[in-house]
C-alpha cells in the first residue's frame, strides 16, 4: 500500500512540479485509448474540441491549472461513485438495475437545462442518432461491465482490472484501424499485463465474473473509442459540445438497456432483493438514497470527465487519471476494510505505472 501512495505522490509532482508540453488536444475517446484525434468537425458547433480552444490553452498558462482543477473535481466524483455503488450493490445486488437507474439518474437534470435554455438543446437528425448509437453501444457496455465487476468482487480489484485498458486499445486499435504505435509505447504494456497477472493471481477477492466484466468495460472503452473515429468524424448535429454529447450517449444507452434489465432482474426479483435488504437491517429510505447518490454521483463524474478530458493536455491527463486511480483503489480498501495481499498491493502499483508510462510514452513516441 506504501507503494501505491509513493506513486500517487509521484503523479502529483509530475502534475504540479513538471513543466508539461501544450499540445494540440485530442478528443475524449481518443485521449482514454491512444488513438489519433477524431476532426474538429465531430463537434462542429462545440467550442471546446475545436481549434479555438486548443490556441486559448496555448496563450493561457492558467488554463490547463484550471483543468487540472476540473480533473481533481472528477475524481472526487468518481471515487463518490465508487463508495457508495458499492454500499448499494452490497445491500442489493441488482447491478442490470442499478445500471439502469445510475444511467436514468442525469436525464431529468439535463432535460431541465435544456428545458430552461440554461444549456442549448442538441439539434440531431434521425441519421445522427444512428450514427450515434454504436458509440453509445460501446458507452453502455462500459458501464454495465464495470457495475457488475463491481458487484461481483472488490471495487480494488476492478480498478486494478481496469487499469488495463490500454493493452485492449492498443490490439483493436491495430486490429480495426490499422493504427500502429512506437515499439517504445508498446514496451509499456508489459508492466501493465504483468502488475494484472501478479495482482490477479493471489487477489483474495477475485472472481472470474468480476475479472470478465471488468474486461468488457475495457473492450467496450475501448470500441467506444475506436467507432468514434470510425463513424463520427464527419460531425454529429448541432450544440453537441462534450456535456450534451454525453448526455445523448446516456438516453440512447438507457433507451436499450431498461428492457434488457427488466428482463433479466424482473420487478419480482428486484422486489425480493429489497425485501431481503430491509431484513438485514436497511430502510427502504436508505437503498433509495444510496441508488440516487450513486446515480448522481456517477452522472457528475462523467460529465466533469468529458469537459476536462477534451480540455487538458494529454500529459496532465494521463497524471490525473493515474492519481484518480490510486486514489479510488486506496480509499476502498480503506472504506470497506478489503483484504489485500503483498503481492496484490506490488502488482497494482506496477500496472498502474504501467499505464502512467503508456501514456506518457504514447505522448511522446506515437
Amino acid at each position: 500500500m506504501r507503494s501505491i501512495l509513493a506513486l500517487a505522490l509521484l503523479g502529483e509532482a509530475l502534475a504540479f512540479g513538471l513543466p508539461q508540453p501544450l499540445t494540440k488536444k485530442t478528443g475524449l475517446c481518443q485521449q482514454r485509448n491512444g488513438l489519433k484525434p477524431v476532426p474538429a468537425s465531430l463537434l462542429a458547433p462545440a467550442r471546446s474540441r475545436q481549434s479555438t480552444t486548443a490556441r486559448a490553452v496555448a496563450t493561457s498558462g492558467g488554463e490547463d491549472s484550471s483543468m487540472m482543477e476540473t480533473l481533481k473535481t472528477g475524481s472526487f466524483f468518481a471515487l463518490w461513485y465508487n463508495i457508495y455503488n458499492k454500499k448499494a450493490l452490497n445491500a442489493m445486488p441488482l447491478p442490470w438495475t442499478l445500471a439502469t437507474v445510475q444511467l436514468f439518474a442525469g436525464i431529468p437534470y439535463v432535460a431541465l437545462l435544456w428545458a430552461t435554455g440554461l444549456r442549448k438543446a442538441p439539434k440531431l437528425s434521425t441519421d445522427n442518432v444512428k450514427t450515434l448509437f454504436p458509440v453509445a453501444m460501446g458507452h453502455l457496455g462500459t458501464h454495465i461491465g464495470a457495475v457488475i465487476s463491481l458487484g461481483a468482487g472488490a471495487v480494488s480489484f476492478t480498478h486494478i482490472i481496469k487499469a488495463s485498458e490500454p493493452v485492449v486499445s492498443a490490439a483493436l486499435s491495430a486490429v480495426m484501424l490499422k493504427a500502429y504505435y512506437s515499439p517504445i509505447t508498446y514496451l509499456t504494456l508489459l508492466p501493465i499485463v504483468g502488475g494484472v497477472g501478479l495482482a490477479s493471481l493471489k487477489e483474495l477477492s477475485f472472481t472470474w465474473l468480476g475479472f470478465a466484466a471488468a474486461m468488457l468495460s475495457n473492450v467496450s472503452s475501448a470500441l467506444r473509442g475506436i467507432l468514434a473515429k470510425k463513424t463520427m468524424g464527419g460531425g454529429v448535429g448541432e450544440n453537441m459540445n462534450e456535456t450534451n454529447l454525453y448526455a445523448v450517449l446516456t438516453i440512447i444507452a438507457f433507451a436499450v438497456l431498461l428492457p434488457v434489465s427488466l428482463c433479466v432482474e424482473t420487478p419480482a426479483a428486484v422486489g425480493s432483493a429489497i425485501d431481503a435488504a430491509v431484513a438485514a437491517g436497511h430502510t427502504k429510505k436508505d437503498l433509495a438514497v444510496l441508488s440516487a447518490l450513486s446515480g448522481a454521483y456517477y452522472y457528475l463524474y462523467n460529465e466533469v470527465a468529458f469537459l476536462a478530458l477534451g480540455r487538458v493536455n494529454p500529459v496532465t491527463h494521463a497524471v490525473g487519471n493515474t492519481i484518480k486511480r490510486v486514489v479510488i483503489i486506496i480509499a476502498s480498501v480503506i472504506a470497506f476494510n478489503t483484504p489485500i495481499s503483498t503481492l496484490g498491493v506490488v502488482g497494482s502499483s506496477i500496472a498502474i505505472t504501467g499505464t502512467l508510462l503508456y501514456s506518457l510514452a504514447k505522448q511522446r513516441f506515437g
